[in-house]
């Protein structure tokens, strides 16, 4: 069963940084898409970024773009998200979410993914 813990959430300062933590159990890092996603408080779910466990392809969210990095660690099945110069705005709760990527379209895509984590507050507050 897969299953995934996600930590390192908190609260930030503007400007400041976080790293989020995504430990995946029940599978092997083959072949999967792995995406970061987020919610705030009255909005939809919206992709953040994804990473291939295929070939270690990465793609962001334009609102994310130059500040938030990506990375895979296949031999400690976890994955990471590494957010700079964060915002107030990028205050939600984080999940992280797996699936098969030779299936995808769109790996920003919600619908795309069955496996979920219980997801990670991030507030960014002065």
């Amino acid at each position: 069963q897969l299953q995934f813990v996600e930590s390192g959430g908190g609260l930030v300062r503007p400007g400041g940084s976080l790293k989020l933590s995504c430990a995946t159990s029940g599978f092997t890092l083959d072949h999967y898409a792995i995406g970061w996603f987020r919610q705030a408080p009255g909005k939809e779910r919206e992709g953040v970024a994804y990473i291939s466990s295929s070939d270690g392809t990465a793609d962001y969210a334009g609102s994310v773009k130059g500040r938030f990095i990506i990375s895979m660690d296949k031999a400690k099945n976890t994955v990471y998200l590494q957010m700079n110069s964060l915002k107030p705005e990028d205050t939600a709760i984080y999940y992280c979410a797996a699936d098969n990527i030779a299936t995808m379209e769109n790996p920003f895509n919600i619908y795309e993914y069955d496996y979920w984590g219980q997801g990670t507050q991030v507030t960014v507050s002065s």
